[in-house]
Order: C-alpha cells, then structure tokens, then sequence
C-alpha cells in the first residue's frame, strides 16, 4: 500500500532521512518508533507531500508522492487523513463545524443532510455525539483528540497518519484512543501509520514495526519480535541493562514467543534436569492481547550443555549473556 525506497532528506547541511526503505500493507497498522530527532515525523510529512525529498522513492496506492504535480499530490493527500498531538482544533468552531474543516476545504457544503449525517456518524463512532455543539475550551484533552480523529475521518480517507497522536494524554486516556484507532481499523479498514516514541503504543496497536535512529531504519518487525529480543540498538532505545548480571555462574537469558509463552519450561527443567537456578529477572508483556517476554536465569557452569540442550528441545529461543 506504501512503499518508501532509498529516501533521503536533508535540511541545508542536516541529513534528516538516509535511504529509508519501509513497506506498509493494506489495512495494516504500522508504528514507526524512536527518539526525538530521529526523524520521524519528517518521514511522515514526505508520505503525505508536506516535505519533499531529494532522492529515493515514496508509492502510495500506486501514485508517487511527487511535489512538481500539484494535481496529483492534492488528490493523494485528500486520501489521508492527519491526527496530530496537539488536536489543531479551531477554538472559534463548534466540534461539528472542527469536524467539517475538510469539507469546506475541499469546497464541499457542510450543511446538507448527507453532510449532517455523516459528521453526526462520526461523532457517534469516537463517542462525542453529546459534544457537537461543545467548544474545543470545553472539552478534555482524551475528547479534543477524538474530535481530531472525527475530523481525519471526514472525507473517507484510505489512511489515517498520526504524528505522535496520544504524546499529550494520559496513560488511561492513551489506551481509549488507541482502541478507538483500533476499531477504525478493523471496522473501516483504513491503514494506520503511527509516529510515537511511546512503546505502549507500539505494543497496544502495531501489527509492524520500524525502528528509526538518526534517519536510518535500524530494525523493522511484528514489535514482539523487535522488543523480546531486540538488537543492541533498540537496548539502547529501551534502556535495557544487563551490567548487574551474577559474576558467578552462566547467564541464560530466555525469550517467550507464542510456541512457548505457555508452557511451564522453567519449572519443567528443574524437575527432569534435576537442577538448581536463580531468577536474575524476567519480563512479561502484552503486545495486542497476547503475552511475550523473556527471563534470565543463572545456573551451574556444569549445567550448561544440558540446559541449553533441553531448551533446544522444547523449542525455546536462548541466549548466553556475556558478563
């Protein structure tokens, strides 16, 4: 559905993007991931035509994003829709008429019966239909964020772009809109590409993940795959230590994927191996309703073999940590 191949950007002497190459399918949800200035929002903006790039390619549903052709760029840019994080809600408008901005944008009347139903439907669907003639000043942060999403949803876009979209908000309220962004998924089929630096949105919500490091995809995956067993670079990211490991000992660390996030193995091996351990650490966490982590586990050097053999065998993912 979006294709970026070998994009690069820069501003003046600052290369921003270094040959980006990212696929997004249709109907995904899609995060990219990574620290502040690590250049995510301005991939974003080339996706939708607000920045150009130099070099490289982005496809979207076929077309190229090519700021030269006004046209063609103005048409592909009513087919997404953009959540930001700070709502950019009109405060002399109503939420119906912050609603209807694209609308009259695109000339369109606002005020018909088809237009009335279809803003009172999205109202409805992000839970506002009480709201509609509410000022942004009177809304929470959570409503104001919904009114957005209604917002983005108007012209019936085939993606929804979200550029740090829940950075302001709470946890609670976070996890409303990223159901709610969710459902709009599921029920519409709209593809969703999300900006964060948050890893729960990640886990909430994205079916895939890139992870983005001064302007370099340093690691693209399913985020269990990225986040359970992550490169050294996203460690870092996540500010994963393992400097207070036992001195004495092997190090074994773990990782639980969906063959065996289930199985008793520990407890399991200690009784057919006969052998004694120590939990170092373990870390379990849900990614879209499902559970994955890992565990590091300190044993006899005499046991090394038969442990690591024995995970072999039951088909858990290990590794020996170095001290």
């Amino acid at each position: 559905m979006i294709d970026l191949v070998n994009v690069s950007k820069r501003f003046g002497d600052l290369e921003v993007l270094k040959g980006v190459n990212i696929h997004i399918e249709d109907h995904e949800v899609y995060g990219i991931i990574g620290q502040s200035g690590a250049g995510k929002s301005t991939l974003l903006r080339c996706i939708n035509g607000l920045e150009s790039y130099e070099s490289g390619t982005i496809t979207v549903n076929g077309t190229t994003v090519d700021m030269r052709d006004k046209k063609s760029l103005r048409q592909l840019q009513r087919k997404m829709g953009m959540i930001f994080q700070n709502f950019n809600l009109l405060n002399r408008l109503d939420v119906y008429d912050n609603v209807a901005l694209p609308m009259k944008f695109w000339g369109m009347k606002t005020n018909t019966p088809e237009a009335k139903a279809k803003i009172e439907g999205l109202l409805k669907l992000v839970d506002l239909e009480d709201k509609i003639h509410a000022r942004p000043r009177e809304l929470s942060g959570g409503q104001k964020q919904r009114v957005a999403i209604a917002r983005a949803l108007v012209l019936d876009p085939e993606f929804l772009l979200c550029d740090e979209a829940t950075s302001a908000l709470d946890p609670a309220i976070t996890r409303e809109i990223l159901a709610l962004l969710e459902k709009i998924n599921e029920e519409m089929g709209i593809t969703i590409i999300i900006v964060t630096h948050q890893m729960e949105v990640v886990k909430q919500v994205c079916q895939k993940v890139s992870f983005l490091k001064d302007g370099v995809v340093l690691a693209e995956g399913r985020p269990e795959e990225l986040f359970v067993r992550p490169s050294k670079e996203v460690k870092a990211f996540l500010h994963e230590e393992s400097s207070l490991l036992p001195e004495t000992g092997t190090n074994i660390q773990l990782f639980f994927t969906d063959e065996s996030s289930d199985d008793p193995v520990i407890t399991m091996m200690a009784r057919v191996l006969n052998i004694d351990y120590s939990i170092v650490w373990a870390k379990l966490e849900d990614f879209r309703s499902s559970v994955y982590g890992s565990m590091v586990l300190n044993i006899n050097e005499k046991d090394r073999e038969r442990v690591c053999r024995y995970l072999d065998e039951m088909n858990v993912a290990w590794e020996v940590l170095e001290k």
